[in-house]
């Protein structure tokens, strides 16, 4: 059984101590399967807003952010991974414990749990509002007259018990390697479909815009969360068969390199399709060239039940945090595993039924979560784990680590202050998150 404790034991020098999780789970997690579960863990419907991104910066900006991002991401997993092999660690508000004590565990927790609600949250936005127009189109409804079954919170409802809720109460995570598979298959599907409508489109073929200055910094942020992976990065670390640094490293990598494939294509074609005239979500401006279209429907379909299989990807992390911060000591037990994710999800549907605005306080979350995940706890953690024998503050590891968590500070101001643009002059610019 996978202990939910942490236990410290003796460290092979006297300086320190290991803190180690208890060795009595072996992780049967394949690299393939492993892949699969990450790379659906970065993608989100962030994907939906990127070719809006590219509108905003230019085709060849908006490659050189994307590919910076992306650098950046897979740094920061390295700095993850750095500072849990050092102390034997692989969760990561026991990371923030080793580093600042108690403080450093709740801000950990805290921020995981915040970010990861609001992106199921998002997720579940999606199902509450693509879903019956979905089933209208199938159906031919021109004008609903109430059918229960066009209603969204019915169906959110129906999707988190049939479908998320028995995802979500799998014991481990690697179980879920399947449906993150076939979730990133019907992304596949997707960019194909992008793809492919361009050739259909018989729109006039504008010079695309290569470099675009104004509206480049409203994008920043919607690219810099483009990669937020970071709390799922160690419980699949956890669960990877035969784990190594080196092989969670290499797991990154091909997750992070897939979908930045696959972030350029889709945002490339659907602004090559609409140019100036995209919207901030992508399947809407396709819905204005045909609404009953069959692939523009499919693809809908697709996206649908892509975020529909994340969501259970993005809610063992926060389990995992409030075991971590609620019952630390206590070990694998099926009635409180799940109970919360029953009540998570209990509190997530009711956010998305009863709370239309709710995203707009989850902008704010976001905007300061999710550097913290990225960029600054992963730096300050790890300038404050590796001991100074090994390498010294002014080493430069360590100074390029605190450069790094000043990039988190700096996207924190920047995210917050468009928000707060936004909110004040009534635009939607500065939307962003996973």
């Amino acid at each position: 059984l996978l202990s939910e404790s942490v236990t410290c034991l003796p460290s092979h020098t006297p300086q320190q101590q290991h803190c180690s999780l208890l060795t009595t789970f072996e992780g049967k997690t394949s690299f393939g399967m492993s892949v699969f579960n990450l790379g659906n863990a970065i993608m989100g419907s962030g994907i939906l807003g990127l070719s809006y991104a590219m509108a905003n910066t230019g085709v060849v900006l908006f490659l050189v952010l994307l590919t910076v991002v992306a650098v950046l991401s897979s740094y920061s997993i390295h700095l993850l991974l750095k500072s849990s092999g050092i102390v034997g660690i692989r969760a990561y508000e026991q990371l923030g414990q080793r580093a600042f004590g108690t403080p450093g565990k709740m801000a950990a927790g805290i921020a995981i749990t915040l970010q990861n609600i609001g992106a199921m949250s998002s997720y579940l936005y999606i199902v509450k509002y693509e879903f019956p127009l979905v089933i209208q189109a199938f159906l031919g409804i021109d004008k609903p007259s109430g059918e229960w079954y066009l209603n969204g919170n019915y169906l959110v409802i129906m999707v988190s018990i049939s479908v998320i809720l028995p995802l979500a109460l799998m014991k481990q995570l690697g179980y879920l390697g399947y449906t993150s598979g076939f979730s990133l298959t019907c992304m596949v599907f997707f960019l194909i479909s992008v793809c492919t409508v361009i050739l259909y489109s018989c729109r006039p073929p504008p010079v695309a815009v290569l470099f675009y200055f104004f509206q480049t910094a409203y994008t920043i942020p919607i690219l810099a969360f483009a990669f937020v992976c970071h709390p799922e990065v160690l419980p699949i670390y956890t669960e990877l068969k035969n784990p190594t640094k080196q092989r969670m490293q290499h797991v990154s990598n091909i997750s992070i390199v897939v979908m930045y494939t696959m972030y350029f294509l889709a945002a490339l074609f659907g602004y090559l399709t609409f140019y100036g005239e995209v919207e901030s979500e992508l399947l809407h401006t396709y819905s204005r060239l045909d609404p009953y279209d069959t692939l523009i429907l499919c693809v809908r379909l697709a996206v649908l039940t892509a975020v529909t299989l994340t969501v259970p990807i993005v809610l063992f992390p926060v389990r995992r945090a409030i075991q971590q911060l609620f019952f630390p000591n206590k070990t694998f037990y099926w009635p409180r595993h799940i109970a919360i994710a029953f009540t998570l999800l209990t509190l997530i549907n009711m956010l998305v039924i009863f709370a239309p605005n709710i995203l707009g306080i989850f902008g704010i979350i976001g905007a300061t979560s999710a550097p913290c995940l990225i960029f600054i706890f992963p730096a300050v953690f790890y300038i404050r784990i590796v001991p100074e024998e090994e390498e010294p503050m002014r080493s430069t590891p360590k100074i390029l680590a605190a450069c790094f968590a000043g990039i988190g500070f700096l996207f924190m101001i920047m995210s917050l202050s468009f928000i707060l643009i936004d909110w004040t002059s009534g635009s939607s610019k500065a939307s962003s998150g996973h």
